[in-house]
């Protein structure tokens, strides 16, 4: 399985990101939206700092459950109910995604979402990787 990260030079510079992700000879999986849920069903965190570090964790335990890895992820789409807040904490949320996930990004969007499915949620992730 081969996976590459592609980042045009004609583009700006990415930042968390990479513009395209090829996959070839691959499984793919996705990844249902995750957020900040507590294995009792409870909304973890009040910030959307603290519900994505919970969020992005859910969401690899489900990789890591169908036999993957960060590195194999394709595609992750970020649901903020407060763009805004996302943009303020990029950096923390950056970070986050570093020590839980690696260096190497995966194609990604973030979008604004007036609610979620649980109403005290801040944020979801859903995602696709492709596996050997």
């Amino acid at each position: 399985m081969s996976l590459e990260r592609i980042n045009p030079a004609e583009l700006s510079p990415p930042t968390g990101f990479s513009h395209a992700v090829t996959v070839t000879g691959s499984r793919l999986v996705f990844l249902a939206g995750q957020t900040a849920l507590d294995t009792d069903g409870k909304v973890v965190g009040s910030t959307l700092v603290e519900q994505f570090e919970v969020a992005l964790a859910n969401l690899l335990t489900a990789l890591a459950a169908a036999g993957g890895a960060p590195k194999d992820l394709a595609r992750v789409t970020v649901y903020a109910t407060d763009v805004a807040d996302y943009r303020v904490h990029a950096g923390e949320l950056g970070r986050i995604w570093r020590r839980l996930a690696g260096r190497e990004y995966p194609a990604m969007a973030v979008i604004g979402a007036m609610r979620l499915w649980d109403a005290q949620c801040l944020v979801e992730l859903d995602g696709v990787a492709a596996l050997d």
